[in-house]
C-alpha cells in the first residue's frame, strides 16, 4: 500500500484490475441473455442503425407492472389472437413546455393495477371475463431523436394491428399521435376517422422546426386514408390555443367543437354530431385523448394545463358513446406524472380506457358479451 508519497503507477489502479478482470468474465449467460432480448423483442425500425436495438424494450428498464395487471407477453413473437393489447410510448421530446410525459406510462399502469377491479356494475361488464387483454410493455424509443421514435412507435402499432388486434397506446407526448395513426391506417381498408380530445388544436405543421406534440395531427391527416373531412377535435380553446392551428383546421375542413359547444348545445347532441362526422365515409374510427383536454381541477398532472376544460363525467360518458359504436384503437397521452397529485391524472387515463373496453364489450363490438342481461331500467 503506498505511503502517499510514492510515484502512483498505472497497476496500482482499481481501474486497471477491473480492466483485466473483466477479460476473465466468460460471459456466456449474458450473451443467451441478450440473444433472448432481441428476439423477444423484435427487429428495430430500419432506420435504426445499431441493429443490436430491438423495437420493443426488453433490456433493463422495463415496466414495474402491467396495465391493470393483465398477463405481459415477453416474446413478441407470440402475440396473437388476444383481443387487447397495451403499448408503452415514453416518448415526450416531442414537449414544449412542461416535460415528463415519458413517465406516463408506468404510472397509468401502477394506478391501473393498484385499483384492481375490471368490473363496472352501471355498464354489466367484467373486462376479466369478456377479453382477453395483454401488456406488451413499452416502444423502445430513441430519447434525442423523434423521427426514429416515430417509426419505431408507427412500426409497434403496426406489428399489433396487423395481428388485429385492439391497439391502446400509452404516452408519452402528443407527438406520438402522428405515429399511432401512421401504424393503424395500413390495416385499415378505407378512411380512418379520428376524434381528438384536447384543449389545443395540434395541427400545426411545426414546433420550433420539428414535428412536435403540436402537429400530430397535420400530419396524420396527410395520410391518404385519414382525411382531415373525418377530423373532430372536441374541447379546444382557452389562453393557450394556435390561430395557426384554427386556421389550417379551417383550410383543410376539419370540425372544432370548443367547451363552450359543448355547454350550448349540451353532452348528447355534440356526440351525435360527432359520430356523424367522423364515421362519414369512414371504415374505422380512432380515438386521441389528451388528457389535458379536463379541467387541471380534475387532472393537473399534465405539461400544459388550461383551466376551463370538460368534467370528467362529461369526459366519460362521451368515451362510452363513442366506444359503443366500435373503435380501431386508442391513445391516451400527456399524463405527466411529476406534475400529478395523488395520481389523480394517471387514474382518469386508465379510467377513460376502461369506459372505452367496457363499451365496446357492452357494444358488442368486442370480445365476449353477455347477452341474458335483465333490461335496463333508463
Amino acid at each position: 500500500m503506498s505511503d502517499g508519497n510514492e510515484r502512483l503507477r498505472s497497476e496500482e489502479l482499481q481501474g486497471s484490475w477491473a480492466m483485466e478482470a473483466q477479460e476473465l468474465l466468460d460471459g456466456t449467460k449474458g450473451k443467451e441473455r441478450e440473444e433472448a432480448r432481441r428476439a423477444f423483442g423484435l427487429e428495430a425500425a430500419e432506420t435504426i442503425r445499431d441493429r443490436t436495438l430491438t423495437l420493443f424494450n426488453r433490456g433493463r428498464r422495463m415496466p414495474a407492472g402491467t396495465f391493470s395487471g393483465v398477463d405481459f407477453v415477453e416474446d413478441m413473437r407470440e402475440l396473437g389472437n388476444q383481443d387487447v393489447a397495451f403499448i408503452g410510448a415514453p416518448y415526450d421530446g416531442g414537449t414544449t413546455f412542461r416535460p415528463g410525459t415519458r413517465f406516463g406510462p408506468s404510472a397509468m399502469r401502477r394506478i391501473s393495477s393498484s385499483t384492481g377491479s375490471r368490473f363496472n356494475p352501471g355498464m354489466g361488464v367484467d373486462l376479466t371475463e369478456s377479453l382477453d387483454m395483454v401488456d406488451v410493455g413499452d416502444v423502445l424509443i430513441i430519447p434525442s431523436n423523434l423521427e426514429k421514435s416515430f417509426d419505431q412507435i408507427a412500426m409497434a402499432v403496426s406489428y399489433v394491428a396487423e395481428r388485429e388486434i385492439f391497439p391502446v397506446v400509452l404516452g408519452g407526448d402528443h407527438a406520438i399521435g402522428y405515429p399511432d395513426v401512421r401504424g393503424l391506417a395500413p390495416y385499415i381498408d378505407g378512411n380512418i376517422g379520428i376524434i381528438h380530445f384536447d384543449r389545443h388544436s395540434d395541427i400545426s405543421e411545426k414546433s420550433m422546426d420539428e414535428r412536435m406534440h403540436g402537429s400530430p395531427f397535420f400530419h396524420a391527416t396527410n395520410i391518404p386514408n385519414a382525411p382531415p373531412a373525418n377530423l373532430v377535435q372536441i374541447g379546444i380553446g382557452g389562453w393557450s390555443g394556435s390561430r395557426d392551428g384554427l386556421k389550417i383546421a379551417r383550410d383543410r375542413e376539419a370540425t372544432v367543437i370548443t367547451v363552450d359547444d359543448i355547454d350550448r348545445y349540451g353532452v348528447d347532441r355534440i356526440i351525435e354530431y360527432a359520430l356523424e362526422i367522423v364515421w362519414r365515409n369512414a371504415k374505422a374510427v380512432w380515438i386521441s385523448f389528451d388528457i389535458d383536454v379536463t379541467d387541471p381541477a380534475f387532472a393537473p398532472g399534465t405539461g400544459t394545463p388550461v383551466p376551463g376544460g370538460l368534467l370528467p363525467r362529461e369526459l366519460l360518458k362521451m368515451m362510452r358513446a363513442f366506444g359503443a359504436e366500435g373503435l380501431a384503437g386508442m391513445e391516451v397521452v400527456e399524463v405527466s406524472p411529476p406534475y400529478d397529485q395523488s395520481d389523480i391524472t394517471a387514474l382518469l387515463g386508465a379510467q377513460a380506457i376502461l369506459e372505452v373496453l367496457g363499451a365496446m364489450v357492452a357494444g358488442g363490438k368486442l370480445g365476449r358479451r353477455v347477452d341474458d342481461l335483465p333490461e335496463r331500467p333508463y
